[in-house]
Formats: C-alpha cells, sequence, structure tokens
C-alpha cells in the first residue's frame, strides 16, 4: 500500500552571527515538553517551496527575516510514530524540503504568534541539536545537516 505523506517544508535557521559563529535555532514544542526541533509546516495547495518556507517561519517563530544560504536537493520523507500518526490522520508521515536560511540582522524571533508552536527556543551548535531533537527526526537531521556540511556551509 502507498503511503501518504504530508507536503512539507523546514529550516534549518543560522543565527544572524553566521559564518561568524555557526549555531542553530531548536526550538521546543508547546505540545510535546522536552520535543525539540526546527520551524517546519505544511506546504498550502497552490504554494511554492519558498512561499510556504516564508509563511511558515511567520506563522511559527514570528518572523521570516532571513537570507536563504541553501537548500537540500532532495525531498526526504519520514514515517510518523505511532501517537503522532494518530492525530496527523490521514498522513503517514512527511515528504520535506529542507532549507538553510540565516536569520537577518533586524529579524526579531517572536513565538507569541496567533497560533503559538513552541514555548521557547534557543541556538546551539550544529552537533547538540542533533542530541537535542525528537528521536525519530535524528536520522533526518543528521542526513540534511551532513548534506550541508559537505557542501562547506556547516
Amino acid at each position: 500500500m502507498e503511503k501518504n505523506y504530508r507536503p512539507n517544508v523546514a529550516a534549518v535557521i543560522l543565527s544572524s552571527q553566521y559564518p561568524k559563529t555557526c549555531e542553530l535555532l531548536i526550538a521546543e514544542r508547546s505540545d510535546i515538553k522536552g520535543a525539540w526541533q526546527f520551524p517546519q509546516g505544511g506546504i498550502d495547495g497552490g504554494e511554492d517551496t519558498k512561499t510556504a518556507l516564508f509563511r511558515e517561519l511567520s506563522e511559527e517563530i514570528g518572523t521570516n527575516e532571513v537570507e536563504i544560504i541553501a537548500e537540500h536537493p532532495d525531498w526526504i520523507s519520514y514515517d510518523f510514530p505511532g501517537a503522532v500518526a494518530e492525530r496527523m490522520y490521514p498522513y503517514d508521515g512527511q515528504r520535506q524540503k529542507y532549507f538553510l536560511v540565516r536569520l537577518k540582522n533586524s529579524a526579531a524571533i517572536n513565538l507569541e504568534t496567533k497560533s503559538p508552536e513552541f514555548t521557547r527556543f534557543k541556538f546551539v551548535p550544529v552537533g547538540e541539536a542533533l542530541k537535542k531533537v525528537s528521536y525519530f527526526k535524528r536520522p533526518i537531521y543528521k542526513k540534511v545537516l551532513e548534506h550541508f556540511k559537505k557542501s562547506g556551509y556547516l
């Protein structure tokens, strides 16, 4: 049986200090205490990936003042674990397009958005990001970060 993946964009966000400092933004989900991740969200009908990226950043972190540094060449899919799958029905998982972006100096992160998805955020070194994120996202994040590292960005 063919799996039903939700089309999604995700942002690996570098601080405005990049390239002097190489730290990534991770945020703790408001619905699952202790679950940290990169901002991400669904692509609406008729949206291209970059439009969805800027909209999702506004909705999730209160700013889309970023510059795109790179785009991962592939779409990456993953399956939801049991409890998440029940909540996300009819989707079995997500098919994601990842972007590496840098916050502009003028950007101000504000998690008090219309529908807050995160309770807090922090900037961490690349290696620490993998240790903090939800277990089922680690293999995907590792693959994405390795690609950006091999490409000379991280």
